[in-house]
């Protein structure tokens, strides 16, 4: 099987690696080249257009920052030129269900099938092939990449086109919400005055247990924010979220006020390139502005 794997960030580049670790094919393409080039000492091959990485794929993932980058390259007359007739695109980015959806149908006018499977697990589940993987499509075609995506983790089928984003978008509404519980968790305890870390601990496989809780709680007592899983990419599924609710007609207050405060560390704090486990700065300075605490 040839891959042609189109985005390789963060994300991108490690899931590239296990790809081609993995025994597959891989050709990789960025729109930097020079973070392309460290790739091919892992055996992947690198090309300077998407259409050479292209050509004769198999399959395709796509791993941008958001779906109008990925429409924006599908409709270039080269790259639509180079798709092979049968093959698959799957798209692993987080985008809207409705471009899911609108890239399934323009794919499928040239003969060429279509999965949305965006992922959770962040850059250490991208590292470690841990990757929590939320499918959306038809059921034939998820069979014939089962292989592929047990490279990259553990895949799940949700539902028809645009399911596999739905998924990601109720994902990270608990991921976003979450983490604003665990910052007010980490704050009460700090103040309170006991051991946050022994909390943490003695909270183990309770049910307030999480990876959230452990790994996140852990930056937030050390103040450490360190790039993982970026805010403004947090601030973009919030915004997401709470579209697809509206389209919805359903409302979700927990969502909406994780967004202000994502909107609040992103833009007024400046914290859009920090781990997302930064809004847990957005609490302390609410709170100093506050005078409840120092």
């Amino acid at each position: 099987m040839k891959i042609a794997v189109l985005g390789t960030g963060l994300m991108g580049a490690p899931m590239a690696k296990n790809l081609c670790h993995a025994g597959f094919n891989v050709t990789a393409w960025n729109r930097s080249y020079e973070k392309l080039v460290p790739l091919a000492d892992h055996g992947l091959h690198v090309a300077k257009e998407p259409q050479d990485a292209i050509a004769k794929a198999d399959v395709i993932i796509s791993m941008f920052t958001d779906g109008a980058a990925t429409a924006a390259l599908q409709s270039r007359k080269e790259v639509r030129r180079a798709l092979k007739p049968r093959s698959i695109w799957i798209e692993m980015a987080s985008v809207k269900p409705k471009e899911a959806r609108m890239q399934a149908a323009d794919l499928m006018a040239l003969d060429v099938f279509h999965l949305d499977a965006p992922v959770s697990g962040g850059t250490k589940g991208a590292q470690e092939a841990r990757l929590a993987i939320m499918v959306g499509g038809d059921a034939n075609v998820f069979e014939q990449v089962k292989g592929l995506f047990e490279a990259l983790g553990r895949a799940v089928l949700v539902g028809p086109s645009g399911s596999g984003q739905l998924a990601k978008l109720a994902n990270q509404a608990i991921v976003g919400i979450s983490i604003g519980a665990v910052a007010e968790a980490i704050l009460l305890l700090e103040r309170g005055g006991a051991d946050p870390l022994a909390v943490c601990d003695a909270l183990r496989g309770g049910f307030a247990d999480s990876t959230i809780l452990q790994q996140h709680g852990k930056r937030m007592l050390e103040r450490s924010f360190a790039l993982g899983g970026p805010s403004h990419i947090q601030l973009k599924d919030m915004e997401n979220i709470n579209e697809e609710a509206a389209s919805l007609n359903i409302t979700l207050p927990f969502a909406e006020q994780t967004q202000e405060r994502y909107e609040r560390l992103v833009g007024e704090l400046n914290g859009g390139e920090l781990d997302h486990s930064a809004l847990f700065l957005e609490l302390l300075e609410k709170n100093i502005a506050a005078g409840e605490t120092s």
